[in-house]
C-alpha cells in the first residue's frame, strides 16, 4: 500500500475502532465505505476482517462475565449460516453491483439512526435465526454484521456492561469463522494485505483503548448518532461513485 494511502487509511482506523471500543460495534460498517475510494472493496474486506478479529478479542477479553450466553445461543449458530450464503456472493457477483448494495444500506441505515426517536425496540428469541443469518451474510459481503448484531442483542439486552460484551463476542465469534472462510477462498493471500494489516494494527488498538478508556465518560448516544451522520455521507458518496 503506498505511504499516503497507508496515512489515509491509518486515520480513517484509528477513528473507527475508538467508536468499537466505545460500543462494541461499529468499525467496519463506518470504515469499510471510506476506504473502498482508496482500495478495492475485495482487498478492504480481508484487510479489516484481520482488524476486527485483534480488536474483538481485545473488548470481549475485558468482559467475559458480562457475556449473556443465554442470548447467542439463539444467534451465532445461524450467523456461520449467513456468513456462508455471502461468501459465495462474494466471490461470484462483481464490485460494481457490491458497492451499489453498500451504498443503500449504509445510506438507508444511517437515515433511519437518525431520524429514529424511540428507545432500542424489543424482540423475541424468535427473531434470533433470522437476525443471526443476515447479520453473517451482510458482515461477509459489507462488515455490516455488527449494525444487525447489535440492533438484536439490543432489542434483548438492557445493561449497558452486558450489552457492549454480548454484542462485541458476537462479532468477534463470527470474525472467527469468517477468516477461517476468508483463507479457504484465497482471499487472505492477496499481495500486500498481511503488511498492510500488521501496519495498521497499532492505529486499530489505539482506537480500541482509548475507546475503552472514554466508555463510562462518553454518552453512547452521542456517539451512535455521530456514527449514523457518517453513514448518511458515506452511503451517498458510495452510490454517487458508482452510478452512471
Amino acid at each position: 500500500m503506498p505511504l499516503e494511502l497507508l496515512a489515509i487509511a491509518a486515520l480513517v482506523v484509528a477513528c473507527t475502532y475508538l467508536v468499537f471500543g466505545l460500543t462494541g460495534f461499529g468499525s467496519t460498517v463506518v470504515s469499510l465505505p471510506l476506504l473502498v475510494h482508496l482500495l478495492p472493496l475485495k482487498f478492504v474486506l480481508p484487510l479489516l476482517l484481520l482488524l476486527d478479529l485483534a480488536a474483538g478479542l481485545m473488548v470481549s477479553s475485558r468482559g467475559w462475565r458480562g457475556v449473556r450466553w443465554d442470548e447467542l445461543r439463539w444467534f451465532v449458530p445461524f450467523g456461520f449460516a449467513g456468513i456462508a450464503l455471502g461468501l459465495t456472493l462474494l466471490v461470484t457477483l462483481p464490485e460494481g453491483p457490491l458497492l451499489g448494495a453498500l451504498g443503500v444500506f449504509v445510506l438507508a441505515y444511517g437515515v433511519y439512526g437518525l431520524l429514529r426517536r424511540a428507545g432500542p425496540p424489543r424482540l423475541s428469541r424468535a427473531w434470533g435465526p433470522p437476525f443471526g443469518t443476515l447479520a453473517g451474510a451482510f458482515a461477509t459481503l459489507f462488515g455490516a454484521g455488527g449494525v444487525l448484531t447489535a440492533i438484536y442483542v439490543g432489542a434483548r439486552v438492557a445493561d449497558k456492561g452486558e450489552l457492549r460484551a454480548t454484542t462485541a463476542t458476537a462479532i468477534f465469534l463470527s470474525t472467527t469463522v469468517r477468516v477461517v472462510a476468508f483463507g479457504m477462498a484465497g482471499l487472505l493471500t492477496q499481495p500486500g494485505l498481511l503488511v498492510s494489516a500488521l501496519a495498521l494494527l497499532p492505529f486499530a488498538a489505539g482506537g480500541v483503548l482509548l475507546g475503552h478508556r472514554l466508555h463510562a465518560a462518553v454518552p453512547a448516544q452521542t456517539v451512535v448518532r455521530a456514527l449514523f451522520f457518517i453513514l448518511v455521507v458515506a452511503g451517498i458518496s458510495l452510490l454517487a461513485r458508482v452510478a452512471p
